[in-house]
């Protein structure tokens, strides 16, 4: 197996699951999904880890493990502000695997 072609058995097994399915939805329009922050800007600094846990109603714990798989698979990037941590997709990661899909079914 190519490093292509492991990358998206990766990113597809990380989306693999309903939880982290509607956290990329919801990245993918933040301002449709999400209340406006204290701290931080849906484009800039993406959505803090605090608000994804409150909209899906799971334990904070649960939401972590979640973004970070996201994270390790490389479908959504992480910025630290102060004591918080924000999310938003990585599109070209997004759309790379789009196109593999595309290509290979």
């Amino acid at each position: 197996m190519n490093p292509s072609d492991q990358w998206t058995a990766v990113a597809l097994r990380a989306l693999a699951n309903d939880a982290r399915l509607d956290i990329m939805r919801w990245l993918k329009d933040p301002a449709a999904h999400f209340n406006p922050q204290s701290v931080g800007s849906f484009e800039v600094e993406g959505v803090c880890a605090s608000t994804i846990q409150e909209r899906s109603g799971l334990a904070q714990p649960t939401v972590s493990a979640h973004l970070k798989t996201l994270y390790q698979a490389g479908l959504v990037v992480r910025t630290k502000v102060g004591a918080w941590q924000f999310y938003k997709r990585d599109e070209q990661a997004v759309q790379r695997l789009l196109a593999a899909l595309a290509e290979e079914l």
